[in-house]
């Protein structure tokens, strides 16, 4: 009977995999310090919206000739809308503002149009009847400026049109603008496609990484909206299991600070670099493709050594989820090519090739996933059937290899103690 084994359980998909490690070779189990009780969503919210940051309260900016532009979410992120506009849109009563002259505005930043069956579901069906809703259109947007990094500044010319603009959303990581949130609703949320492809092509500099609040791109997303315009955001912290652990209102700067606080005191882990980490992406839908899954590739780099290994727990269900990230993995036959490629052509899509090129130049990349393994070679991962047969990989090479585990990747950011 083996005693000197560590059992965890791995998300994958909808199922769980058990996993037996060695407990000579376990370094930790990478863990985010989620709060064991939370507080009602509807009280921190409706507590944050009294008690804006830097910031007059909401029903004290509006007046009852205001016309008001609420930015919300769109269908690809996990913001609990229907929540958050309740309470938002009775701070906005309080002062006066009236229901016909508020227009909720939907960041598609450059998404898909939403079925109104996905928009109505959003807002939740008694607002989504007595409110009206839009989607933002990248086709009409007008230019107000442009920032030091020259992008252009060119927003959607219903919010530039509206007296207030409020700004709702999530915070979280990001891996190349730090933290979602704040600035985001607007820049890519409801700008021009030429504004969020300018401001996307500083994610190759060294500091657009997850966690960086001094991101190039978020620094730019922020000037963009000065110039643009945001009075006010409302923005939550979600934990992982999407219930609202805290709640920010007030100046979209410091108000987001706040929130970007919560968020590194639950999901930033100091760690020692290890040999080698095995990292889930807490299972469906956050692993639902590969191009989902890099979130937690990415997070990951930061707890292993340089030179060493990497095992990606993913099932990519639907494959690898994007047409121009599975053209580049085809077209570009080694990392150098694809990171060379990048540095000539900026391409949405491309550059989860790129990323994940650059981290199989540090790092020996494994998958353990339901995708072909020609198409797990052609993204730079060595396919394996298991996460049983990649770890006795790792240990046929190094039986003394100190390994992390990290069952939550998404979510759980490691920093480097050393830094």
């Amino acid at each position: 009977m083996k005693t000197n084994v560590k059992k965890i359980k791995l998300a994958f998909g909808s199922e769980k995999l058990e996993l037996e490690v060695p407990e000579k070779n376990l370094s930790s189990v990478i863990m985010p310090s989620e709060p064991e009780k939370r507080k009602e969503g509807a009280f921190l919210i409706k507590k944050a919206l009294e008690n804006p940051i830097k910031s007059r309260r909401l029903s004290e900016i509006v007046n009852p000739e205001s016309k008001v532009a609420v930015i919300v979410s769109d269908v690809t992120r996990p913001t609990p809308t229907a929540k958050l506009l309740p309470p938002l849109l009775e701070e906005l009563y309080l002062g006066g503002a009236k229901a016909e002259n508020i227009t909720i505005v939907f960041a598609l930043g450059l998404h898909r149009r939403q079925t109104e069956e996905e928009s109505r579901k959003l807002v939740g069906d008694e607002i989504y009847g007595k409110i009206r809703c839009i989607q933002h259109d990248t086709g009409r947007c007008r230019r107000v400026g442009v920032t030091s990094r020259r992008t252009p500044v060119e927003v959607f010319e219903e919010v530039l049109d509206s007296d207030v603009v409020v700004g709702t959303g999530g915070i979280e990581f990001h891996y190349y603008a730090g933290y979602s949130g704040g600035a985001k609703s607007v820049l890519p949320g409801v700008s021009s496609e030429a504004s969020v492809l300018t401001n996307h092509k500083l994610m190759i500099e060294e500091k657009a990484v997850s966690g960086r609040i001094d991101s190039p791109v978020r620094q730019d997303m922020e000037e963009a909206v000065k110039i643009a315009g945001l009075d006010f955001i409302l923005n939550v912290v979600l934990d992982s299991k999407k219930g609202i652990v805290a709640a920010v209102a007030g100046d979209f700067i410091e108000a987001h600070r706040k929130g970007v606080e919560a968020v590194d005191a639950m999901y930033k882990v100091p760690v020692e670099p290890a040999d080698a980490v095995i990292v889930s992406c807490g299972g469906y839908p956050k692993d639902i493709n590969l191009y989902q899954a890099n979130k937690s590739l990415d997070n990951a780099t930061q707890a292993v050594k340089d030179g060493g290994s990497i095992i990606l727990v993913a099932e990519c269900s639907e494959g690898i989820g994007n047409q121009i990230y599975e053209c580049w993995n085809r077209e570009c036959k080694t990392p150098d090519e694809a990171v060379e490629r990048f540095k000539r052509c900026f391409e949405f899509g491309g550059h989860k090739s790129a990323i994940v090129a650059k981290a199989a130049k540090q790092f020996k990349l494994y998958l353990v996933s339901k995708l072909r393994e020609e198409d797990t070679r052609d993204a730079f991962f060595t396919p394996m059937g298991s996460v049983l047969e990649a770890l006795e990989e790792i240990l046929s090479k190094n039986p003394d290899a100190k390994i992390h585990l990290m069952p939550h990747g998404g979510q759980t950011l490691p920093v480097r103690k050393e830094e």
